[in-house]
């Protein structure tokens, strides 16, 4: 069996890397890609994964293919595009590392996938199918994605989604917001921040704002908070855990790890164990996930930053949980 099958983007990132000796920017080829982002941090971990994506026909692709193949996922479900290109990113980071995004994907190859190439014969293997809503702002992708979604609950995997919501790919506020509102009443396993929970449910407030989003139906909701940490609620608890004190120079990819350390923990479990959770044990998965968010920031890209399992269990031994 698979851990975990995630369907989405797989683009590069270029990351600012200095300057050159003119004090013109640099920028670093990095992959990248937030579903990706998410098999990388569990595949580090040990776990067993599997993409579904595409990619274009060029260097860029057969870089990303061989950034997965090294990274130990199953890339049997990645299409490659004739004709249009792979998916470019431009991070740009501010003073606190806190990322922007410049997309080069009008159209990229990542929103070419139809719902004929998805392999569905990974997911009927899998035990988590993860998704996000970056592949379902355009057609013929979000097809694709709903389908694979829908698949997937039919054939009683646990469904994981995170939006990951990047305003500058949508035709408007309220497309995003109903397509989002569509990827959350498909998941039992959601995590999203606190724009995200805002613009889904209209609430500011943490505690109202994740009850409605239980209410749409995922059997656990974790908002991640940034420097701040997480919150999290289930059928029979909530709370929020904050998070480690490290060196931040790049928050790409932060919150992937997060999800993907969070899988990892998560592997076997049912939508009905999710939901009823016991506090004590949530909290430990909680602060797992934080820890390898944490360390996820302290190095420049996404995928090259996934912290491995020791690091993550120091990382959690230097501050013991009260």
């Amino acid at each position: 069996m698979i851990d975990v099958v995630a369907l989405g983007e797989c683009l590069i990132d270029f990351t600012p890397n200095g300057e050159n000796t003119q004090g013109i920017a640099l920028f670093a080829r990095n992959p990248g890609g937030a579903p990706a982002n998410v098999l990388a941090m569990n595949a580090c971990l040990g776990g067993k994964t599997a993409f579904i994506g595409k990619v274009g026909k060029d260097g860029f692709g057969d870089f990303l293919r061989q950034t997965l193949i090294d990274s130990g996922i199953d890339v049997s479900g990645l299409a490659v595009d004739e004709k249009v290109p792979t998916t470019l990113a431009f991070v740009q980071l501010d003073a606190n590392g806190d990322r922007s995004f410049t997309f080069y994907r009008s159209p990229g190859a990542d929103v070419m996938l139809t719902e004929a190439e998805v392999n569905t014969a990974l997911i009927d293997d899998c035990t988590v199918f993860h998704f996000g809503s970056v592949s379902m702002t355009a057609e013929p992708c979000r097809t694709a994605t709903l389908a694979a979604a829908r698949y997937a609950r039919q054939r009683g995997k646990l469904v994981s989604f995170d939006p990951n919501y990047r305003p500058l790919l949508w035709e408007s506020t309220a497309e995003a917001v109903r397509q989002m509102q569509a990827g959350v009443e498909l998941a039992d396993l959601l995590k999203v921040s606190e724009e995200e929970m805002q613009l889904i449910t209209g609430e500011t407030d943490l505690e109202r704002g994740s009850k409605a989003l239980l209410d749409m139906g995922p059997a656990l909701v974790l908002i991640s908070l940034g420097e701040k940490g997480a919150y999290y609620r289930n059928a029979v608890c909530a709370g929020a855990l904050p998070t480690f004190a490290v060196q931040t120079v790049d928050t790409t990819g932060a919150g992937d790890a997060f999800m993907g350390a969070i899988h990892y923990l998560l592997k076997g479990t049912t939508a009905e164990e999710l939901r009823n959770i016991p506090d004590s044990a949530l909290r430990e998965i909680v602060r797992f996930g934080n820890a390898a968010g944490s360390l996820t920031t302290t190095k420049g890209g996404a995928i090259p930053a996934m912290p491995t399992m020791t690091e993550i269990q120091n990382c959690l031994a230097s501050v013991p949980l009260l």
